[in-house]
């Protein structure tokens, strides 16, 4: 029995879906069950390796849609420049080393190729460019040895790539892909296959489901009938990970599904059963199935996240306020900001900490320094926080959208205080209104920016006038519900159930 998670892809500032995919990892490592993690996005740039292990997976337990069907394991990058010497059919002339590249030059033939190193003093390759007469020719990518080329051809004054060729470990070609502006062809010796979905659904027909099998799907917009149509004997579980529906565009006779879940939700009686990482969105689920399809689906409640332990410092920065998240629109760290410095104006000493990565890193830091904020509101980046949260007092959520909030979660289990909308479905259920902190009402469609920032402003201020112990116990209930071996006993019901009820 295998159990096959599936997903797009991943990166060095992931997001909540893929961190939802490690603690299922870990969760299946206890239980020593069989079990792969499936990435359907292409990766350039970076050896997908490098990304699964820095967030925790285990190689082994990988598959990359593109790699499968090689026999080139994941696995770290160990390639070095001189093995990419010993193929070049060029002689060197000389060569630049300049941060983490090195550029092999042939001058007679105005030919160089450009190696990107994993690290800067580190003689491994990640990949490498030919470049001939100044236009690019080919890229090559490696691990411990190549594993798929990129071809490139002149046009409109640029490089236009047409080809990818994949190898084995022999360098025999696998296969090729050939790229037409938005369309892709994979061409196998005894197959051609005419887009992503084929190619898709060639991969899901290669794992030779059984009954004993299970497939849990944590994205599958564009790809999810390739999924279905080949899942075979095998049982298929969709993963629920934000809101599943819009309520603006809903009536009483008609739903407005997330289009990440409206083919699946459509295709309900082709899905043996559903995940929602809370019993709210579970219980409003069953509701909307039953009310605008008549039909009542098999919907497990199952966290994304766990709590291995509880931690109970022994003292906490006093005033100290704590938020973790991507720092993405969405989140509205903007918000946050300008309500601490607000809140400042009142309680002198308050000190706010934002960890994480994303596109509004600049947007953020220009708002802390047009307040003249630098000195108490700090921006740390990407961060292990298992054992920060503890430092602080107060945890502040600004997302207007949480299908879960693994970062709720990780504070709880350190006692935090926790200040949030009064959202679906994360805040609503790490917070308890007036007993660890407070959920706070809002609506965008009424209330001005200016107005939701003081909101905040307030319950800021009214939570350090208040008993923080009151908080920090009320914190650690709701996190005894989220300990790792009620979790993990899900886990195992799902299983046995699924396969053998």
């Amino acid at each position: 029995m295998t159990i096959y998670n599936i997903n797009y892809g991943i990166g060095w500032a992931s997001s909540g879906v893929e961190y939802a995919q490690l603690y299922r990892a870990n969760m299946l490592r206890k239980q020593n069950e069989g079990f792969k993690f499936v990435f359907l996005d292409f990766f350039a740039h970076e050896n997908l390796q490098s990304l699964t292990s820095h967030l925790g997976f285990f190689d082994d337990e990988i598959i990359w849609l593109y790699q499968y069907f090689t026999d080139i394991k994941i696995a770290p990058t160990s390639y070095t420049v001189n093995d990419l010497i010993k193929t070049l059919d060029m002689e060197i002339t000389h060569q630049v080393e300049e941060n983490k590249t090195i550029k092999l030059f042939n001058d007679v033939d105005k030919t160089y190729v450009l190696c990107y190193l994993k690290e800067q003093g580190q003689p491994f390759v990640d990949r490498a460019e030919f470049v001939s007469r100044g236009k690019l020719i080919r890229k090559d990518y490696y691990s411990y040895t190549r594993i798929f080329s990129e071809y490139y051809a002149p046009h409109e004054n640029r490089a236009k790539i047409y080809m990818r060729q994949f190898y084995n470990e022999d360098g025999s070609i696998a296969y090729n892909e050939y790229i037409n502006d938005s369309s892709e062809l994979y061409m196998f010796k005894d197959k051609i296959l005419y887009s992503k979905q084929e190619f898709v659904a060639y991969f899901m027909e290669s794992l030779r489901l059984s009954s004993k099998d299970i497939v849990i799907v944590d994205r599958s917009k564009g790809f999810a009938q390739s999924i279905i149509q080949n899942k075979g004997e095998s049982k298929l579980g969709i993963v629920i990970h934000a809101e599943h529906y819009s309520e603006n565009s809903t009536s009483d006779k008609h739903i407005l599904w997330n289009n990440h879940y409206e083919y699946v939700f459509s295709n309900s009686k082709q899905i043996n059963f559903y995940i929602a990482a809370t019993d709210r969105q579970k219980d409003l689920l069953t509701r909307q199935f039953r009310k605008y399809y008549n039909v009542i689906p098999v919907i497990y409640t199952i966290p994304v996240g766990s709590i291995d332990n509880i931690i109970r410092p022994l003292s906490r920065r006093p005033n100290s306020i704590i938020t973790a998240s991507r720092l993405a629109s969405e989140k509205h760290i903007d918000w946050l900001i300008k309500a601490v410095v607000i809140a400042k104006q009142t309680i002198s000493s308050i000190e706010f900490d934002i960890y994480g990565e994303g596109g509004q890193r600049n947007s953020l830091q220009k708002i802390i320094n047009e307040n003249d904020a630098s000195h108490y509101i700090s921006l740390l980046g990407h961060v292990d926080l298992k054992d920060v949260y503890a430092e602080y007092e107060l945890f502040l959520s600004g997302s207007t959208s949480e299908g879960f909030g693994l970062t709720l979660m990780e504070a709880i289990g350190s006692g935090l205080g926790m200040i949030g909308f009064e959202v679906d479905y994360g805040n609503t259920t790490f917070i308890s209104n007036d007993e660890n902190g407070y959920l706070i009402p809002i609506n965008t469609n009424e209330q001005s920016e200016q107005q939701i920032v003081d909101n905040l402003a307030n319950a800021i201020i009214q939570f350090f006038k208040n008993d923080q112990a009151s908080y920090n116990r009320h914190s650690y209930e709701i996190a005894e519900t989220f300990k790792t071996e009620k979790i993990r006993q899900r886990w195992f019901n799902l299983i046995e159930e699924v396969l053998y009820d």
